[in-house]
């Protein structure tokens, strides 16, 4: 069962009217809070000491204590509100308006409205926007409004309330109530582009989010979400697996205490009928959103959803090479083959002519300067080249020169890939 209690929330300023008389009606706003769990300070002591057992036997004479752990801080009973405590964007700010009649007489027509005013806009909480025909002495209206908070800084209750006296005088009388929304979680990302296997025509994104809980109480985060734009499916990198189901990295008991930060990892791949168009996935691409739901204390829930998350995808140029196959380990001074994707990621047709140019380590076997034909955009093509490698160890795949004839414009690849070269010898002996 949820236990509300009422406090009462700063009074602002009153209107104009409202000075110039005593109106027949009396306004009250109260805010609707959750009790805390009451804390106490234990005064403990040896037993050889002065007080001996005194201090032990008056803590658990405290109805305050738990039973039999007296000296910890945190009690069984709860405990009111002394204050109109802090408000956190992503939370639900609740209030309880309340309009009683304080005179001998009836009021007809009371219109009561309650307007919510942030630094960009106003909104209206008003419950009900219909005007009550009377009210009768000592008798009250109430309502209760609820609003989830979604922007940080000032913000202003405006509560206005409108009635007609017995003679027919139309009176009018409004307070402020104002508050602070601060800021509960610090959320930072960072992203990371990798280049994936070469089984796969996707690029892989690692989003990394870093989450600080900046308030002063612990919270428990009930989940961190990513949800992907359209261009991207998401892998979710914050549990592991075993057997069916997955245990998550950081425990059982998912608490972020005040100033503790926490890292959740997601990987991204482009969808299939994104990735195969070069030119789609390049520039500043969407990501997607954090979806970020806690709950504090006596299980207030919270919720923030960041803005759409953007990062600058890795240029390629106009032209992309990548491997699509190439051997772990080759023989020293034979010919291997490895298989090349030539994408155009320009917005025009291109003459491609492919050059093949030694280096101390790698020869290419064939005729350099072979006509690829023309490529349109976002279109590919794949070859099949020869290399052979004259020196043993880790050497890289570099040398190859791609030329666009219309624009007599050349496209260097070097350290493409790493094959491991090893001798002919040792490879039989293995």
């Amino acid at each position: 069962m949820q236990v509300k209690v009422h406090r009462f929330t700063q009074t602002g300023k009153m209107d104009v009217n409202q000075a110039k008389q005593e109106h027949l009606l009396a306004l009250k706003v109260m805010r609707l809070t959750k009790p805390t769990l009451f804390t106490n300070t234990p005064v403990t002591c040896e037993d050889r000491d002065l007080p001996g057992d005194l201090f032990s036997q008056l803590m658990k004479e405290d109805p305050s204590t738990i039973k039999g752990a007296e000296t910890l801080m945190l009690g069984e009973m709860l405990t009111l509100p002394q204050n109109f405590g802090n408000i956190f964007l992503g939370e639900t700010f609740s209030s309880y308006i309340s309009v009683h009649n304080d005179s001998t007489q009836v009021v007809k027509d009371i219109l009561v409205k309650a307007d919510l005013q942030t630094s960009s806009q106003r909104l209206n909480l008003s419950a009900s926007n219909s005007t009550v025909a009377e009210l009768k002495p000592e008798c009250c209206i109430d309502d209760v409004i609820h609003h989830e908070v979604k922007e940080i800084g000032t913000h202003i209750l405006v509560c206005a309330v409108s009635y007609t006296t017995q003679t027919g005088e139309k009176l009018y009388f409004r307070k402020f109530f104002k508050f602070q929304v601060l800021k509960p979680l610090d959320v930072k990302t960072k992203f990371y582009n990798a280049e994936s296997d070469l089984n796969s025509v996707t690029d892989e994104v690692f989003l990394e989010a870093q989450i600080q809980n900046i308030t002063t109480s612990p919270m428990f985060m009930e989940k961190v979400s990513l949800e992907p734009s359209m261009m991207y499916n998401v892998t979710e990198l914050n549990s592991v697996s075993t057997g069916e189901e997955g245990i998550s990295t950081f425990g059982k008991m998912s608490y972020l205490q005040p100033l503790d930060t926490r890292q959740y990892l997601y990987c991204l791949k482009p969808k299939p009928e994104f990735a195969e168009k070069a030119g789609v996935i390049k520039g500043v691409t969407v990501i997607g959103k954090l979806d970020i739901v806690w709950k504090t204390n006596l299980g207030e829930r919270g919720r923030l959803q960041t803005s759409q998350l953007q990062r600058m995808a890795p240029g390629y140029g106009d032209v992309r090479l990548s491997l699509e196959s190439i051997p772990d380990t080759v023989n020293l001074e034979e010919p291997f083959n490895i298989t090349c994707k030539i994408t155009n990621c320009s917005e025009r047709t291109m003459d491609l002519v492919l050059e093949m140019c030694n280096t101390g380590s790698i020869h290419w076997c064939g005729i350099s300067g072979k006509q690829l034909g023309k490529l349109s955009p976002s279109s590919s093509l794949y070859l099949t080249l020869r290399p052979l490698a004259s020196v043993q160890g880790l050497q890289s795949i570099s040398g190859l020169r791609l030329t666009d004839t219309f624009l007599k414009r050349t496209y260097e690849y070097d350290d493409i890939a790493q094959v491991c070269v090893v001798s002919s010898c040792l490879n039989r002996e293995s």
